[in-house]
């Protein structure tokens, strides 16, 4: 898709304009040089995604990884980024965190031929297109990944905060070739995790696995922290979960993954692992918070 058939981050400081965010720039680090999480506004105007900081309005949560490649490019290896990646600015993506009844949220483990953090567990979402909203965007992402089809009427979204994602993840993979803002926008589904099961649909070109986590699993996996070395907060989890295996014909099949697998840190070098994606990490302990269940 080219610049003009993308939605942007422009961002808005000091009252100047709005203005297109740099590809080479920490969107984090313009708001904050020396923290990796800040308080920030946000507006969808058009073909702008804006940022900007608004002291009496709502603001809400915008983090990178400490270890974010844009933040810790040299000069040496910014210059080595091709020119046509330089000039990309910075996408927009849409997450769901789609909640049950039930008080579970849905898990997608990418699947392994993507080239862009195959095997990585996240929420349902993709890129924002031209012309739609975020709630739109959401559902439709939802819709082709998943075959889950929710009607806007009956939902009443809430944006819970913002990520700066860069891949490869780390510097130690190579040079960055993508910066994204992904907006985690909480949905509520009047039905529990077994009723909307019976809707799902994954397309195996994308999806290879579901999870329903609840929240003394999603407390385990946000304990976990990328690039720290906190306590996991086990709480007497049993060693194996419950996934739904997404088969090449698009089936499903119940399969049993191993604890360990989920509560995975982003190695700072080598491969990547399978894992629970560091975004989604900061998006569940959001979910938490909103639940008002931190001390689960």
């Amino acid at each position: 898709m080219d610049k003009v058939r993308r939605i942007l981050v422009h961002v808005c400081l000091d009252r100047v304009p709005p203005q297109p965010a740099h590809f080479l720039q920490s969107i984090t680090g313009l708001f904050s040089h020396d923290e990796d999480e800040v308080d920030v506004s946000c507006l969808l105007e058009k073909k702008h995604f804006i940022i900007y900081r608004d002291d009496k309005g709502q603001r809400i949560p915008l983090k990178r990884p400490s270890f974010c490649p844009i933040k810790n490019l040299s000069v040496t290896e910014a210059a080595a980024i091709p020119l046509d990646i330089q000039q990309r600015g910075v996408d927009v993506g849409v997450a769901v965190m789609l909640q049950t009844a039930n008080q579970r949220v849905l898990l997608t483990r990418r699947a392994e031929q993507l080239r862009v953090f195959p095997n990585v567990w996240v929420p349902p979402g993709g890129h924002l297109e031209p012309g739609e909203t975020l709630l739109a965007a959401g559902l439709r992402e939802l819709r082709e990944e998943t075959g889950l089809n929710l009607e806007p009427e009956q939902l009443s979204p809430k944006i819970l905060g913002l990520w700066e994602s860069v891949f490869p993840a780390t510097l130690s993979r190579g040079l960055p070739e993508r910066h994204h803002l992904v907006v985690y926008m909480l949905l509520h589904s009047s039905h529990t995790h077994l009723q909307l099961q019976d809707f799902l649909n994954p397309s195996p070109a994308e999806v290879s696995a579901c999870l329903w986590a609840d929240a003394q699993l999603v407390k385990a996996i946000g304990s976990a922290e990328d690039g720290e070395d906190s306590e996991v907060r086990l709480k007497e989890l049993p060693r194996s979960v419950s996934i739904l295996q997404v088969s090449s014909d698009g089936g499903l099949r119940n399969s049993m993954l191993p604890l360990a697998v989920l509560i995975s840190r982003a190695p700072a070098s080598g491969p990547d692992v399978e894992r629970v994606s560091t975004g989604t990490k900061f998006a569940l302990n959001l979910w938490l918070k909103n639940m008002g269940t931190c001390d689960l």
